[in-house]
């Protein structure tokens, strides 16, 4: 059996792609994989910030673009790239285990977020992380910066930032988790809606690839990004939107269940809400993105009052 999976040429997005594509042939030893490498609209451009480029979907229209021409039967997507809407004749066949969804922070002279110095600057491509550092520590510099990780860890590392603020998950894909210098918490930094997980798009009438990704599929963690994701949907979440959503699976007194924390503000950061939830663990990725839509309806209700 063959199959065709696309992904983007960063370098981090071919080290989670391959691992995954890895585990895959694990489980089919009969699979293979051929990769088709695309540049989107995301990558080709850098010198400007995301939130001034346009609406979410900027990591994935060409791949997905891929897979309704046939050029490929399958995706690999940071799933916190795609939008809550796909297009007709695609969906997630596949969300594997999640890696660690939180924030991180590098900062080789200072270590800490809280022994960073007054006035110290802190580049960040993304409004949500700019907005977490403002109301933890009013007292830093926010700066943009762009780039893929490498790109990122240099500029930090020559001194253009006092600090970065990366994805945890995304430097232990890398092998560079070392590099980071303090874990933020999500009371610190709420991480974005479905951070740390995969998520892998087919084409809806192809049975056979989605027969293959199943093995794959980790339910507890489709759950709680089906949750966050409902966050989204409800908020018409795109990258100006400063929205956190984070869904975790805790032992209640009756039984597992999903606990859900989401923010959202304006785009320069006023008007901050936040919200939560707990309900007993969902009976199905609908049910969670019903509680996910309801958590974000509450968030709109606020901004009303």
């Amino acid at each position: 059996m063959k199959l065709t999976y696309a992904t983007r040429r960063s370098q981090l997005a071919l080290a989670q792609c391959r691992a995954f594509v890895k585990r895959l042939q694990a489980a089919h030893s009969e699979l293979e994989a051929v990769e088709l490498q695309v540049v989107t609209t995301g990558d080709r451009i850098q010198d400007r910030p995301l939130s001034e480029v346009g609406g979410k979907g900027l990591f994935v229209k060409e791949i997905e673009e891929a897979l309704l021409e046939r050029r490929a039967d399958l995706a690999v997507h940071s799933i916190k790239d795609v939008p809550g809407v796909l297009p007709d004749g695609l969906f997630i066949a596949c969300i594997p285990t999640r890696e660690d969804p939180r924030d991180v922070l590098v900062s080789p002279r200072h270590g800490r977020l809280d022994q960073l110095p007054k006035g110290a600057r802190v580049g960040t491509s993304s409004l949500r992380r700019a907005v977490s550092l403002r109301a933890a520590r009013p007292d830093l510099e926010i700066i943009p910066l762009r780039g893929n990780v490498d790109t990122r860890l240099r500029k930090v590392d020559e001194g253009e930032a006092d600090a970065i603020v990366l994805a945890r998950a995304g430097l232990i894909r890398l092998s560079l988790e070392h590099r980071a210098t303090d874990v933020l918490s999500p009371e610190i930094s709420l991480p974005a809606v479905g951070q740390g997980a995969l998520g892998i798009e087919c084409r809806l009438d192809d049975e056979v690839t989605k027969g293959v990704l199943i093995a794959l599929h980790d339910e507890l963690t489709s759950r709680c990004v089906a949750a966050e994701r409902g966050v989204m949907v409800a908020l018409e979440g795109d990258c100006k939107t400063p929205l956190g959503a984070y869904g975790e699976r805790k032992e209640g007194v009756g039984g597992p269940q999903l606990h859900l924390r989401a923010f959202v503000c304006e785009p320069d950061g006023t008007n901050l809400r936040r919200t939560e939830e707990t309900v007993p663990w969902p009976a199905s990725d609908d049910a969670a993105r019903v509680l996910g839509e309801r958590v974000g309806a509450a968030l709109l209700a606020q901004r009303a009052v």
